[in-house]
């Protein structure tokens, strides 16, 4: 049996996803711990301890995908989801990051009034601009 990285234990992924600006988390479906920005989910944590379901963006999608341990997450991959199972060999840090940004990913496809609501809207870096 795999030994569970810290983040992939409820009260640890809670923990961190809640420390995300206008995160929250709540248990749904089986018990899942889900994450969400807004009305959104970007996250969740299937079982406990278990894998971590993710958003990620259009160019990592393939590229984790391949990797062991990473697959498609079931009813979310046509949204470019994946599924980080204790084999993946990622470590916290990695970790971290891919839910840090799964949650830039979401908070930007917020509504700008939702993201001002949500106080999120200087935090969402501005698209780059054309000379």
């Amino acid at each position: 049996m795999n030994d569970f990285p810290p983040l992939m234990h409820r009260s640890n992924f809670e923990d961190f996803v809640t420390s995300l600006p206008a995160a929250r988390t709540v248990r749904q479906w089986r018990d899942d711990s889900v994450a969400y920005v807004g009305e959104r989910i970007f996250a969740l944590l299937d079982r406990d301890p278990g894998e971590i379901w993710l958003k990620v963006s259009d160019l990592a999608y393939p590229i984790l995908i391949e990797q062991p341990g990473i697959r498609p997450a079931p009813y979310f991959a046509r949204a470019r989801w994946v599924a980080i199972s204790s084999a993946s060999g990622l470590g916290k840090e990695d970790l971290r990051a891919y839910l840090i940004e799964a949650h830039r990913l979401v908070a930007a496809r917020l509504t700008r009034k939702a993201r001002l609501a949500l106080g999120l809207e200087p935090l969402i870096a501005a698209e780059p601009q054309t000379p």
